[in-house]
Parts: structure tokens; C-alpha cells; sequence
């Protein structure tokens, strides 16, 4: 997955403005901080995706 991608999932699931602040002030566990922190940090898109479809608890069809 890229992260181009990552970002319209995001977008759709929680709206284009409010993604980009949720990624940037919602700690994940799973990720230890934020997407935005995971995504500096080099973490492939696809790890940043599990981690926020478990968050948002999203059906099994978006995984």
C-alpha cells in the first residue's frame, strides 16, 4: 500500500479535514504515538493501516 493510499482511506473514514488531525493528535498503541509520528518514523503504510482500522474498529471488508 502507499501511503497516497493510506491517506484516502483515511480521508474516507473520518473525512478529509478531521483525518489529517486525528493523524496527527491520536496516539495508537499498536503503533507506539501518532500515524503521523509512525509515517516519519518509516513504518510501512500498511502497518499505519492495521493499527488504525483495529483503532476505529472498521468492519473486516476495509482491512
Amino acid at each position: 500500500m502507499k501511503e497516497t493510499e493510506l491517506w484516502l482511506r483515511l480521508d474516507t473514514h473520518l473525512g478529509r479535514g478531521y483525518s489529517r488531525v486525528w493523524a496527527a493528535e491520536h496516539n495508537l498503541a499498536d503503533l507506539g504515538g501518532t500515524v503521523d509520528q509512525a509515517i516519519a518514523a518509516g513504518r510501512s503504510s500498511k502497518e499505519i493501516w492495521r493499527a488504525v482500522w483495529a483503532a476505529l474498529e472498521l468492519p473486516t471488508r476495509e482491512r
